[in-house]
């Protein structure tokens, strides 16, 4: 994987299922504000990722967990990850799975789709991260193919009135504050915690830093422009009730009586990005299970994880609703700010105290006079 591959696939990743369910409804007009906010706060957040990979470059955070904090706390913190990084698949691909039984595929069960999607990630996995890498530059390109041609067919459409970003900042910065710090933050910024299993295979390492960084500032970016779009396209009201306030936002293009029902271009960004973040959590889970259990081919243990990720996919909840309230309230207190936030601080903390005890214990170097 080169230094342009892993931009394509941070900016992939981060506005995956952030397109679909990312947006700060509670924040209404002030929702980009939070998301901009999000983002500047995620790049500080990456640095903490960042150094961490600086000190052990060579190896995934499963590996380097058990040289920070000893072997067998290390071995059951790479344990947990594996479980989070697990259910953060199963929560993306249930995420993608509920859009498409609620909108084109009424009538078709969703363990069925789920199981069609898993089948799809499963063997991009076994052929390698290499070709995923190289799909995901593919995709790229189609995305922003279909976001710059919706965006030009909504202005076309004369759909914006930018007078429902009005009055900016009405509760002031407290509330963005507290709904940045409890949800926006975390997902989807803290998500970059996956790619701590992924940067050891970097081809150009030295560009860890500005690549990423880039990458995160864009998506973020992106999102509050779809933010914008969405509020000024469908106003306050509908805009915090849609639960898809993007698809809401292009189901409204029409010109000329001619040019309507422009959902496919969503639908096709959906089986993209949906396809690319839970192809990335699931590799994760993938290689830091042959890591920690010291297997010498990854694909041997890719279906039964994947097995797994699909079974919890049907078990996290019992309907969207559930699934929705489960993922946007509980799970950003209760999994991302532990795995996301404190785990990798304290870890941190620890590997530059234990990197400076090493360093004072050196002798000194001998001169000969």
């Amino acid at each position: 994987m080169n230094a342009k591959q892993l931009f394509v696939l941070v900016v992939l990743f981060e506005m995956g299922s952030a397109m679909l369910v990312g947006f700060p409804l509670s924040l209404k007009q002030d929702a980009w504000i939070g998301l901009l906010m999000a983002t500047a706060l995620g790049v500080l957040l990456f640095f903490i990722y960042y150094h961490l990979y600086k000190m052990y470059p060579d190896l995934p955070l499963t590996s380097y967990l058990q040289e920070i904090v000893g072997k067998w706390i290390g071995r059951i913190l790479g344990y947990l990850y594996i479980l989070y990084f697990t259910y953060l698949a199963a929560r993306v691909l249930r995420d993608f799975g509920e859009l498409l039984t609620s909108t084109i595929y009424t009538n078709t069960p969703l363990f069925v789709l789920l199981t069609l999607s898993m089948i799809i990630c499963a063997y991009a996995i076994q052929k390698g991260f290499e070709v995923i890498a190289r799909v995901g530059e593919l995709f790229f390109v189609v995305v922003y193919i279909l976001a710059v041609v919706g965006f030009t067919l909504i202005i076309i459409s004369k759909l914006i009135h930018m007078e429902y970003l009005r009055p900016m900042l009405a509760n002031g910065w407290i509330p963005i504050i507290k709904t940045v710090l409890k949800g926006s933050i975390t997902f989807p910024f803290g998500e970059m915690v996956v790619f701590t299993v992924l940067l050891p295979y970097l081809n150009q390492q030295k560009k860890v830093k500005q690549v990423c960084i880039w990458g995160i500032v864009l998506s973020g970016i992106n999102l509050a422009i779809a933010a914008v779009i969405n509020i000024a396209t469908l106003g306050i009201d509908l805009f915090i009730r849609s639960p898809y306030p993007l698809l809401s936002t292009i189901s409204k293009i029409k010109l000329a009586n001619f040019i309507e029902r422009l959902d496919v271009l969503f639908m096709v960004y959906l089986m993209i990005s949906g396809f690319m973040k839970t192809t990335i959590f699931y590799y994760a889970a993938v290689i830091g299970t042959a890591d920690i259990f010291n297997f010498k081919d990854y694909r041997k243990i890719t279906f039964p994880i994947g097995v797994i990720v699909l079974v919890s996919s049907m078990m996290i909840a019992v309907n969207y609703t559930e699934h929705i309230k489960e993922g946007l309230k509980i799970v950003p207190i209760y999994l991302h700010w532990p795995m996301q936030i404190i785990i990798p601080s304290l870890l941190l903390v620890i590997g530059l105290i234990r990197k400076h005890s090493k360093q004072t214990k050196k002798p000194p170097a001998q001169t000969n006079s």
